[in-house]
């Protein structure tokens, strides 16, 4: 038996044989050529991407008649990579300066890409990396003439490892006798992984040269919610883990009866459960596991691999397929939140010293005014569908507020004055998640429909901690003092203004949190569809008064660790007074 360690990418437990699939990358190796053989390898560049181009939208065309058009966004975007001529010019010159061949050339191309991304705080925007990486693994086998492995026929069940999978990938294998997916790179906020969750297909990703050590046909055991991968299991820890995974689906299904079920306490009082996502499978699950609505969609994705902003009509699609996905349920849309770490490839961008406190966010989309009135008249469109709110993140004062607010003016003019139709009165909102916002709460509240608390960067900058840095890991807390008063007055000057404070972070997610959040008088909470069902299981255990108690306890402390500590304590007095 052998046990190896990776990332819990997507939750849930599988058995069953192993297969195999070569997704390793190909070997380039990398020589000298003559100035005589330069356009010769240009050409042969300029042609591999023609292939893959085609080889891309063979497969798009494939894949909408088997399954639709609802999972091809992720084609789309690689579509989107070969495209960008940036990705030709700079392997061109490559080849040009350095006198070497194509494939050569592609890697370190690649390998600029890879310090770019790696440069980027956020974990989420970071791992678009794979995106890239997926697109030149196909033009470097186009050039070198490799064959992918098929995909295996799937009569039987069985358990997939190789060293990357693809979305692609992802959408053409049988989900019925795919048991799991094990690969050797990728993350949990990798697009391999958001598709396997909306798929509810237990993953595991990052176990490191995993492939080499397994064989063809021998028993696995993929544990999604801890990472853990168990090649041939002794009868012991099969019959445990065979327990857990019995255990786990057993909650699952109990879980999923309470979907229809309100959001609501013991004693009457409700608030709303809402989604984080990107793709609008996503946005499926989060009706399926009995949200209400979308309280953070992503636009990024947009924006990112390409040299040309995308147009209105391209942003119109994305987001009335999103709305779609969740009608009648509101649909809270966040404007760009990207930028100075060189994250739009089509921009001319000065490199900064330090991109999370540069020109991102609200600040970026302000600096082209142009581009964002294109965002926010799709935005003003697919309102006209439905319930939509609109969100501008990294708000730090009233200046920025307004001016967003006054070309936001200029959209609905000119859609006006077009004669489109949009909601008039479409909702507009502010993520609250640098401290001056926290500080200025009071002031903004009395401008905006709206409060989100993002609380991922509002902990980051509170703290002065790189959410991103291994070796501060322990110092983000999200039960420090100083957050936990930064939360009670953002609350406190939403309500005094009469409008709701939502709150859009990682903390909405976790059930241990959720009595505090309640307590303190937060109204919406936003996370991964599949944390919906255990924070609502939470809620309708206990009552607003006793969250009030709990929450109000908590600033008897003065560190994190004693705040954690009475919270647990209130918890396990809780469930044993239940259980009494």
């Amino acid at each position: 038996m052998q046990t190896f360690s990776g990332i819990a990418a997507s939750p849930g437990i599988a058995m069953g044989r192993l297969r195999i699939i070569d997704r390793s990358k190909t070997a380039v190796s990398e020589y000298t050529i003559t100035l005589e053989a330069v356009c010769h390898e240009i050409g042969r560049l300029a042609q591999a991407i023609e292939d893959t181009r085609v080889e891309l939208e063979s497969l798009k065309s494939r894949l909408a008649e088997t399954n639709g058009e609802d999972h091809l966004f992720f084609i789309e975007t690689h579509l989107m990579i070969l495209a960008d001529k940036r990705l030709v010019s700079e392997t061109s010159e490559i080849i040009k300066t350095s006198m070497i061949n194509a494939e050569g050339a592609l890697r370190r191309t690649l390998h600029r890409y890879r310090e770019t991304f790696a440069r980027i705080a956020d974990p989420y925007l970071r791992e678009r990396i794979s995106d890239v990486e997926t697109v030149v693994e196909k033009v470097l086998r186009s050039m070198n003439g490799e064959a992918v492995e098929p995909l295996p026929n799937q009569d039987c069940q069985i358990i997939i490892a190789a060293h990357d999978f693809s979305p692609a990938d992802m959408l053409q294998i049988n989900r019925n006798n795919v048991l799991a997916i094990i690969t050797e790179i990728g993350g949990r906020t990798s697009h391999t992984a958001i598709l396997a969750r909306a798929l509810e297909l237990p993953a595991v990703m990052g176990v490191e040269g995993i492939t080499g050590f397994l064989l063809d046909g021998v028993s696995v055991i993929v544990d999604g919610l801890s990472g853990t991968v168990i090649v041939d299991p002794d009868q012991e820890t099969f019959q445990t883990l065979l327990y857990r995974k019995q255990h786990y689906e057993y909650v699952e299904y109990e879980l999923l009866k309470t979907a229809p079920l309100p959001a609501i306490t013991l004693d009457g009082h409700s608030i709303n459960l809402r989604g984080n996502v990107e793709i609008a499978e996503e946005g499926t699950s989060v009706l399926e596991h009995g949200g209400s609505g979308v309280g953070l969609y992503r636009t990024e994705m947009l924006f990112m691999n390409r040299v040309l902003m995308p147009d209105e009509e391209e942003q119109l699609l994305a987001y009335r397929t999103m709305q779609q996905a969740i009608a009648p349920h509101p649909l809270t849309i966040r404007t760009l939140d990207a930028g100075g770490d060189k994250l739009l490839e089509g921009r001319d961008q000065i490199a900064e010293v330090n991109p999370a406190l540069g020109v991102r966010a609200i600040r970026l989309s302000l600096s082209i005014p142009d581009e964002f009135k294109k965002q926010l008249r799709a935005i003003l469109r697919v309102s006209a569908d439905g319930p939509v709110r609109i969100m501008f993140p990294m708000i730090s004062g009233m200046e920025e507020l307004r001016r967003a607010k006054a070309l936001l003016k200029e959209a609905k003019h000119e859609l006006i004055a077009s004669g489109t139709p949009f909601d008039s009165k479409v909702q507009v909102g502010v993520m609250i998640e640098i401290p001056a916002a926290v500080t200025l709460a009071d002031l903004l509240a009395r401008e905006v429909d709206f409060f989100s608390v993002g609380t991922n960067d509002l902990i980051q900058y509170t703290l002065a901690i790189d959410r991103s840095n291994e070796q501060l890991s322990q110092m983000y807390q999200p039960l420090h003092p100083a957050v936990l008063r930064s939360l009670r007055r953002v609350v406190q000057a939403a309500h005094g203004a009469g409008i709701p404070a939502c709150l859009c972070g990682e903390m909405a997610g976790d059930p241990l949190y959720l009595p505090v959040l309640l307590g303190l008088g937060f109204d919406e909470l936003s996370m991964s569809a599949g944390a919906i069902l255990r924070v609502k299981q939470i809620l309708r255990r206990c009552t607003l008064e006793r969250a009030a108690r709990i929450a109000e306890g908590c600033f008897d402390f003065s560190t994190a660790a004693e705040v954690e500590m009475y919270l647990k304590a209130q918890i396990t007095m809780d469930v044993a007074e239940s259980i009494d």
